[in-house]
């Protein structure tokens, strides 16, 4: 496993992370209460896979099942030292009923953290993330609630998620302007089928010093399997359909390269995959519920691709719309409570 710097953070996370959206199982009554979310028996399991393997990094949320992910994985990470370990969460939007009740952004931020504290076991989290722009919600109280918890001691480093360049510049520049930390990372929507973000956002983050720990690395398993190929977490996944369904015709020459070059590797075609990613960002976040789900970390561990080869796979990519979240962003009185199960 390789170890990278967190941008211009102290942070030594491992090329890949561990995204635990999938801990803690839910009802499948809405989006972010996922019907193939896993229990604390086998959340331990791919736990244990994970730190075997070198993984150091976790990402997790408390809208994942409720809450439940942070409660499992808190649970499942209590026996490995924490110093070891980096651990990231985040905090979205306020409600509408925060919102009727008049609580500030900044209050929100640090309720948010302080329920996340208690369901992952620790006093304070590496990463805190804001996962969602909130359009409802002014900067500067977001800033000024991340701000105390990093003076706190509750947070060690901040990053962002789902956010345009021009929003990420201009919250950055608000924090410089108060002194106030800066995020360290960038957590976007990026694989082989969607890489909208090569325009701005990585120039960005290339350009001033930010990690990108892009989600979706496998486009919800399409790129782990022939074309057309169904699983149970595809007809399950409903909100995946909506960010790749639309473009499926595009996607499947890309998805074909990447079947030919695992081939000729020997390998699976998530690692195909991940080897492609870890020379493209910092660390991109796979999910696993199982813990064979993780043998294509082992497998890309020592693949490289070649120039020709990431030529191959790249070349057939069509300029795709905004798709999922980035394209639920354009609206300005969105405030996601519908999708976050608020």
């Amino acid at each position: 496993m390789q170890y990278r710097q967190l941008g211009t953070s102290d942070l030594k996370v491992s090329s890949i992370a561990l995204g635990c959206m999938g801990f803690g199982a839910g009802t499948g009554t809405a989006l972010n209460q996922r019907s193939w979310a896993v229990g604390q028996t086998q959340a331990n399991q791919v736990l244990d896979r994970a730190i075997s393997l070198g993984i150091n990094f976790f990402d997790t949320a408390p809208v994942y099942q409720a809450g439940a992910s942070e409660r499992v994985l808190g649970q499942g990470l209590k026996k490995f030292q924490r110093d070891q370990l980096v651990l990231a969460t985040k905090f979205t939007n306020r409600t509408t009923q925060e919102i009727e009740n008049h609580v500030s952004g900044r209050e929100h931020v640090l309720r948010s953290l302080n329920q996340s504290l208690q369901n992952l076991q620790t006093d304070y989290v590496d990463l805190y993330i804001y996962h969602i722009w909130d359009w409802l919600t002014p900067m500067a109280d977001i800033m000024a609630g991340l701000n105390e918890a990093v003076q706190a001691g509750k947070v060690r480093y901040i990053g962002i998620s789902n956010a345009y360049s021009w929003q990420i510049a201009q919250i950055n520049a608000l924090a410089v302007r108060y002194g106030y930390p800066q995020f360290a990372s960038i957590q976007s929507h990026y694989n082989l089928v969607y890489r909208e973000d090569e325009r701005e956002l990585f120039s960005y983050a290339h350009e001033n010093g930010l990690a990108t720990t892009p989600y979706s690395p496998l486009a919800s398993g399409r790129l782990a399997h022939p074309f057309g190929t169904q699983t149970t977490r595809r007809q399950q996944d409903t909100f995946a359909d909506i960010k790749y369904q639309a473009t499926s015709e595009m996607d499947q020459p890309i998805i074909d390269r990447v079947e030919e070059l695992a081939h000729q590797h020997h390998v699976s075609m998530a690692a195909i995959n991940l080897a492609w990613l870890q020379q493209r960002v910092t660390a991109p976040i796979i999910g696993a519920t199982k813990p064979h789900h993780l043998d294509a970390v082992a497998e890309a561990a020592g693949l490289a691709l070649t120039a020709s080869e990431i030529q191959y796979l790249e070349t057939p990519y069509q300029p795709h719309d905004l798709e999922g979240v980035m394209a639920l962003n354009r609206s300005r009185t969105n405030n996601w409570n519908q999708y976050s199960g608020q």
